[in-house]
């Protein structure tokens, strides 16, 4: 039997990026320095390695006749085949924001990295800048010149899976938020709401919704209300918005209705979010819109339109005009109370339907009428490109189509 396992692993290149301004002044008094001497920047650390910038007025090499600047990177501590992208930047000071940029980072895919063998390797460009180019432009202000210099150190590293890991247990914050709104302990807030009353925490209400943090600590708010007395709720509708509001989660309706029926677990959802929206809970306003279009049927569909009308739930009326559109469904629907409630109260609702109904039946005749074009198509083909039969008696002489 075998007993190898599967492994993985994976390499990841990445770089260390780190910049240096480096800022010349007096550049004129430099010049004439000579070929092949620079003035060197102060040295930087990138990616566990130092660097010097070096800047050569008249040039690195002598046969350049001081025409041109050089500008170049160097490795400046010990190291063997240290691999880096950089970056020269000659700094615009009009403000036009127009910098002379040689970058190695852009040209990362073409050549790779730059491998620097020792201390002292450089990096850079013996023909920076034509010197007399350098000198009438907006370079160099007060005789000053500013360079940023960026260095990208490679690093590469093998990533393995890990040998050992620490399950994280879900988080139960809501569960002990409404285990705390249950035992009613530190409840400063009671609602009546029709003969029945319920023990809440401002605090959390206000954290929750914008309509409660107006109504205790807005403008108008009053702080120390402690009986708040609701008209437009029921009661078994505002037990689930309370559970929601402590737990984030969309209560179990049929723990709070008593009911397994279909029906009565969508008109409590349809309840539940004219109150999430009347509460400004946009998250429970979506958790309602999904329960809804997982129970749409025939019986549920018209009233369910209206109420996304009502409280504009695109979603929510895009997929019960869809459903009720369909033709499989339309008969059952036009059946239903539901129906003859939503002629009554929103007709202009109707003439949508019947959009969507003209949309269903286009989309039906312009398929019906490719596949009847596609037969007529293929049968032609079939008629035309049929291949010669094969005579039964392979002795017997083919005979030509004509």
């Amino acid at each position: 039997m075998d007993d190898s396992e599967d492994s993985v692993s994976k390499s990841v290149s990445d770089t260390v990026n780190g910049s240096h301004q480096f800022t010349i002044k007096g550049y004129s008094l430099a010049k004439g320095m000579g070929a092949g001497k620079c003035i060197a920047s102060d040295i930087f650390t990138v990616g566990g390695y130092d660097w010097a910038v070096y800047f050569y007025p008249d040039g690195k090499n002598p046969e350049d006749t001081a025409m041109y600047v050089s500008v170049f990177i160097a490795l400046a501590s010990e190291g063997t085949d240290v691999r880096a992208l950089f970056e020269l930047t000659l700094v615009d000071q009009s403000g036009k924001g127009k910098h002379k940029v040689h970058s190695h980072f852009d040209r990362a895919l073409e050549s790779g990295p730059y491998a620097l063998k020792y201390r002292g390797s450089m990096w850079g460009y013996k023909h920076f800048f034509r010197r007399t180019t350098l000198e009438a432009s907006d370079y160099i202000k007060d005789d000053c010149i500013i360079m940023n210099c960026t260095v990208g150190v490679v690093r590469t590293r093998i990533e393995g899976p890990k040998q050992c890991s620490i399950r994280v247990l879900p988080s139960d914050m809501g569960q002990h938020l409404k285990a705390l709104l249950e035992s009613e302990i530190g409840c400063d807030l009671i609602f009546q709401v029709g003969d029945e009353t319920f023990k809440a925490h401002k605090l959390i209400l206000a954290a929750r919704s914008p309509v409660f943090r107006a109504q205790f600590f807005g403008l108008v708010g009053d702080p120390n209300m402690d009986k708040v007395v609701v008209n437009d709720v029921e009661p078994s509708v505002f037990k689930a918005m309370l559970l929601f509001i402590y737990t984030d989660k969309l209560p179990d309706i049929q723990e709070i209705t008593g009911s397994a029926a279909t029906c009565m677990s969508t008109n409590m959802v349809q309840h539940l979010l004219a109150a999430a929206d009347l509460y400004n809970l946009d998250r429970l306003k979506v958790l309602c819109e999904a329960k809804l279009c997982e129970e749409l049927n025939a019986d549920t569909v018209a009233t369910t339109l209206a109420l996304a009308e009502q409280h504009h739930c695109a979603q929510l009326k895009a997929v019960c005009l869809k459903f009720a559109a369909t033709p499989a469904n339309l008969g059952a629907v036009m059946q239903s109370e539901g129906f003859r409630h939503l002629e009554e109260s929103c007709p202009s609702l109707l003439s949508e339907m019947l959009k969507a109904i003209a949309s269903v039946e286009e989309c039906s005749n312009l398929l019906s009428s490719r596949k009847r074009s596609s037969s007529s198509v293929y049968g032609m083909d079939l008629a035309t490109e049929a291949p010669m039969e094969e005579p039964e008696n392979p002795n017997e002489r083919r005979v030509r189509r004509r």
